[in-house]
């Protein structure tokens, strides 16, 4: 049974799709309207709301998409981490522009990021390498990702044999594997509306600033 606009917009009544996103709400800086936006997320039953896609394009302009996890934010981008020889991480090496997308359906919003990507330093990757389970640590040893594997079974005796082989040692950040920090240039604002009058509010980086501008829906 289809649910019209106006039972969805009950549904998330005091979710900001009757009240929307005007240019007061929005401000002038997106990077403090996105923290606000995410703090509403994460106070939401939702599960994972640091997922959001990450659409890259190969050095002839194919595009791909999928899904990783938010690890920082603030003035200075956006941070994820990945393993450096994988297809996203290729393509972001020929091509280091990218889109990340949040979409957070409990609240009818989604966040749109454009802008240019780059490496984070290597303290900062092992930084946050440290903070991961020790599972999860030699599982970044043990794949090779994007790469081909005959078996499952493949897998996990390759997990096996790291974790035999860090066993009682601290597990280090493997030379491959590190972070990447999109710095945004454009940000746009979705905040869903009834009858789809949605919101659209953008934020395009300028030499000053930001200048910020409502598109329609």
């Amino acid at each position: 049974m289809r649910i019209t606009s106006f039972l969805r917009a009950l549904l998330t009544l005091g979710k900001s799709v009757t009240r929307g996103l005007s240019e007061a709400d929005a401000g002038d800086d997106p990077i403090a309207l996105f923290g606000r936006w995410f703090g509403d997320a994460g106070s939401s039953d939702m599960l994972l709301p640091e997922a959001m896609t990450l659409a890259t394009a190969s050095r002839d302009g194919v595009p791909s998409a999928r899904m990783v996890l938010l690890k920082a934010f603030g003035p200075d981008g956006f941070v994820f981490y990945t393993n450096y020889e994988s297809r996203k991480a290729h393509e972001l090496d020929d091509n280091p522009h990218a889109t990340l997308v949040f979409h957070w359906p409990v609240h009818q919003r989604q966040v749109r990021i454009e802008g240019h990507v780059e490496r984070t330093s290597t303290e900062t990757s092992a930084g946050y390498f440290r903070t991961r389970s020790r599972g999860s640590r030699i599982a970044a040893w043990a794949s090779r990702q994007s790469e081909e594997i005959e078996s499952r079974e493949a897998l996990d005796h390759r997990f096996d044999e790291h974790r035999r082989r860090f066993h009682g040692e601290d597990v280090p950040l493997p030379p491959y594997w590190g972070g990447y920090r999109l710095r945004p240039e454009i940000i746009e604002f979705w905040q869903g509306r009834i009858n789809r009058l949605h919101d659209r509010i953008v934020f395009r980086r300028t030499a000053d600033g930001w200048e910020r501008a409502r598109l329609q829906p």
